[in-house]
């Protein structure tokens, strides 16, 4: 009986752990009171389990849910707030529906942690302001549906959030407008080619929105006039709400004012440059409303070096600088102009040739702005097709600048020949006044001419035959002119064979005269050259738009003063005339007051004669004191009296 005791607690215990294991085994896990929890098993023993909470009284998101759910929908409840990491704990949820429910707020953390969701439904709530960056705790996400909600507007920073979305579903809220840059995210305005393929397709859901039909939305409008096209609209029959010209109009028939897709042209394509020379790259755009102009390399890294400028509506240029190019600036470099239109890109392809040297070049110590500096060899055989300027220092190569005369290089020997300039800036005509006399060594220098000029720098080239390559040669420029003083000349010290000098620091606008001096030339014997350096493009612009201003209001004002003096000149002489004497008036009178009244009864053998006539000054006296046609009646007190008159 000792060991009967020991025996039936050990039987009990045991017998209480397979229960134990049992329950764990085959219970289900607790379920919140106001859900219902119903699990998915297959024949392997795994499932998945689905929550479904729509008490109408539940006014807070259910916190323990249990944590292998993998489907959790909360629908027809009183919940107004999603909080913060509200499903942190549903690792495993993959479909999260919290549809027709009274929530206005929604948290950027509230969906934290939902690393593996697929699809979010909040249709049917009362959100006007969804927290876009929170999709980014989704990275898996990729049906959202927020229809039949308070949207008024989808900011351009949700953009991102966006991209791996294949089903969006935007209809029934009070959106007008979507940003321009949101249908740039799916084919085909994203660069990608349109394919048939079912399974790249985005379900797109637009309808029952009041839609303002301009530029804006004037991509979403182009798909659905697409045939073909990779984003389906839920429905085809989208209609603009205003403007007033286009309310009520199909998408499929709106045409909008004043929105044309941009494009972008530049001069060049290809560009063979220097080592270490300057390269301006020039692009211009057009398109409505007017484009913006972005300079990118291939890798995509944008170039801030840029100057851009819109001389008119829906016109914009841009120029990228890049100085003293070495060998990594070589590439592709793309020029990108966007509205709201759409996009457009030129591409140029930039190649640097040649290698440096360690030479430097001699200098005399008289010169002002002479220097010394490491001079650049070239390969005689590089493709140099664009405005290239070669000087003993800097060498600059300028793309697309139409404003400027064009110049190009040929390869002869190893040495680089400059070819003749066409006229330049307003068709305007440089003058050259061949000012030298015959010398020897004037002869010996042939081809003077200007080339590149700017509005404060010009380019003086020349050919020497005959005269050794270190021959040191003066260049003297200054303002046109027989008297013109010291303090403008200006000296620059070089030799015969560099064959091209830069002349810096001049004023626009204006005419300069050049002399190259050889030393042992008598004076007088120089060959010279007259030019003129180009107009300043800011100060003209203005200056010319002053003149057409002023010349518009004088045009308009002179009428008017010529009118108002003409007027005064009349008025003046009408009142400097005399006025007509009293006789002049009598004569020209069409009426003569008179008086007729009664005469006496007396023996007249004319009886008909009862009436006589009163002195016109009395008829003009009567009339003019009587007060009222009352007051001037006649009054008989007997038959012999006469006419009474009150004044």
């Amino acid at each position: 009986m000792t060991f009967l005791v020991p025996h039936r607690e050990i039987m009990h215990q045991i017998l209480r752990t397979l229960v134990l294991i049992c329950c764990l085994n085959t219970v289900c896990p607790f379920c919140p009171s106001q859900c219902s929890c119903v699990f998915h098993g297959r024949s392997d023993g795994s499932g998945t389990r689905s929550v479904l909470c729509n008490d109408p009284d539940m006014s807070d998101i259910p916190v323990n849910v249990p944590v292998d759910t993998i489907k959790l929908r909360v629908e027809k409840t009183a919940i107004r707030r999603v909080p913060t990491e509200a499903f942190y704990y549903l690792a495993e949820l993959r479909y999260l529906w919290i549809t027709y429910n009274s929530i206005s707020s929604v948290d950027t953390g509230s969906f934290y942690n939902l690393k593996v969701l697929h699809e979010l439904r909040l249709d049917g709530n009362m959100i006007s302001v969804f927290p876009w960056e929170s999709l980014k705790e989704m990275p898996m996400l990729r049906t959202l549906d927020l229809h039949n909600n308070r949207l008024t507007a989808i900011p351009p920073e949700a953009i991102p959030y966006l991209v791996k979305i294949t089903y969006l579903d935007l209809s029934s809220n009070k959106l007008a407008t979507l940003p321009s840059d949101l249908m740039d995210i799916w084919p085909p305005f994203n660069g990608e080619p349109v394919t048939s393929n079912a399974s790249q397709k985005v379900v797109l859901g637009l309808q029952d929105n009041p839609w303002f039909c301009d530029c804006k939305i004037s991509k979403m409008i182009e798909i659905s006039k697409m045939a073909v096209t990779p984003v389906v609209l839920m429905d085809l029959f989208l209609t603009c709400s205003a403007p007033e010209n286009l309310s009520g109009v199909l998408f499929q028939r709106a045409e909008l004012d004043n929105c044309v897709k941009p494009v972008v042209m530049t001069s060049a394509t290809k560009i063979t440059s220097p080592l270490g020379s300057n390269v301006l790259l020039r692009c211009d755009a057009t398109g409505s409303p007017t484009p913006s102009l972005y300079w990118a390399r291939s890798d995509g890294s944008l170039v801030n070096n840029t100057v851009q400028e819109s001389p008119g509506d829906g016109i914009r240029w841009s120029i990228m600088s890049l100085h003293g190019i070495l060998h990594k600036d070589a590439g592709e470099y793309s020029c990108k102009a966007k509205n709201d239109a759409g996009t457009a890109i030129a591409n140029i392809s930039l190649s640097v040739a040649g290698t440096m040297s360690t030479t430097v070049s001699q200098s005399k110590p008289e010169a002002k702005t002479g220097s010394t500096g490491p001079d650049w060899t070239f390969d005689p055989g590089m493709d140099a097709g664009v405005l290239t300027s070669t000087l003993p220092m800097v060498q600059t190569t300028v793309v697309g600048l139409p404003a400027k005369p064009k110049t190009t290089l040929s390869a002869q020997k190893g040495s680089l020949k400059p070819a003749k300039s066409q006229q330049g800036n307003d068709g305007r005509k440089f003058v050259s006044d061949e000012k030298s006399k015959k010398g020897e060594v004037s002869k010996m220098i042939k081809d003077l001419e200007i080339v590149e000029e700017t509005s404060d720098s010009a380019v003086l080239v020349w050919t020497a035959e005959g005269l050794p390559k270190d021959s040191p040669l003066t260049v003297v420029y200054s303002p046109y002119g027989e008297d013109v003083e010291d303090d403008y000349k200006r000296t620059v010290e070089t030799n015969a064979g560099s064959g091209k000098i830069l002349l810096e620091d001049l004023s626009p606008g204006i005419r300069y005269s050049v002399c190259l001096i050889a030393k042992g030339t008598a004076t007088g014997k120089d060959p010279c050259i007259d030019f003129y350096t180009q107009d300043n493009l800011e100060d003209g612009g203005q200056n010319r738009f002053f003149f057409i201003i002023s010349g518009i209001a004088c045009a308009l004002a002179l009428p008017l003063i010529g009118l108002l003096l003409y007027k005064i000149f009349d008025l003046y002489s009408k009142t400097s005339e005399s006025a007509p004497d009293s006789e002049e008036l009598e004569k020209e009178s069409y009426v003569k007051f008179e008086t007729i009244n009664m005469k006496q009864r007396t023996m007249n053998p004319h009886p008909t004669e009862l009436w006589a006539r009163r002195p016109t000054h009395e008829s003009e006296r009567l009339l003019l004191c009587s007060r009222s046609s009352i007051d001037s009646q006649m009054t008989y007190k007997s038959d012999s009296s006469r006419s009474e008159y009150l004044c």
